[in-house]
């Protein structure tokens, strides 16, 4: 594990402020003065900041989020709106796994093992993200479209799974499953085919569900749910 990582997985301070302490020499390891990107071992190597020793990190927790619409995928927020980790368990070094921006709704996990979180938020491991949107406009072009493939000023879409069903009164549920995990990617799509958003949630990340967890709430992930994701 890396030295920051591990400092901010035993509460000690964030990994930015953590790279800052090693970086002024206050962080030794058995005894030396650390560097940045020093791997160390928990409960086996003395991690000490100004003298004083670091406890081994707690253990690795998951969980899923409802995240509301009206909150911030962010730690803070300089205007005072809400943020996704007033509804978590305060966990050291607890973070996100892929943002959603600040009116979508829906699957968020929330881990304090950030390697995992970046592997599956990485192109490279093309992990699902299903999506439902409520759209009103021209749904048949959108979704001939995704199933070829079209391109976005950031790269080439192509949706592996996409359906709509009318909901009454010109409006849609657009159901579309991507893996690249682009910013703002879904409302993006919508836009380049001039279809209006009234609603999105994620419904599913990875192998992980939304299924009823009431919005707002959250809840740890089940053993079978952490077998799932490792198997990713």
């Amino acid at each position: 594990m890396r030295l920051q990582r591990a400092l901010a997985r035993a509460g000690v301070a964030s990994r930015r402020a953590a790279e800052v302490m090693i970086v002024a020499g206050r962080v030794k390891v058995n005894g030396t003065v650390a560097t940045i990107g020093q791997s160390v071992t928990p409960g086996k190597d003395k991690i000490t900041v100004d003298g004083e020793p670091v406890s081994a990190p707690a253990p690795v927790t998951w969980y899923l989020l409802h995240k509301p619409s009206g909150t911030l995928t962010s730690k803070s927020d300089p205007r005072g709106r809400p943020t996704v980790f007033g509804l978590v368990p305060k966990d050291p070094g607890l973070t996100y796994v892929g943002r959603l921006d600040y009116l979508t709704e829906g699957a968020l996990l929330m881990t304090t093992d950030g390697e995992m979180a970046h592997k599956l938020t990485h192109p490279s491991y093309e992990v699902e993200r299903t999506y439902s949107a409520s759209v009103s406009g021209d749904v048949q072009s959108a979704m001939r479209a995704l199933r070829k493939g079209f391109d976005l000023e950031d790269g080439t879409v192509t949706a592996t799974d996409v359906s709509a069903t009318p909901e009454g009164h010109g409006h849609w549920r657009l159901q579309l499953t991507l893996t690249e995990g682009r910013n703002r990617e879904v409302r993006r799509i919508c836009e380049a085919f001039s279809l209006d958003v009234h609603h999105l949630v994620r419904d599913r990340f990875g192998p992980i569900e939304l299924g009823n967890l009431p919005r707002g709430e959250c809840r740890p992930l089940t053993k079978r749910e952490l077998q799932l994701l490792s198997a990713l």
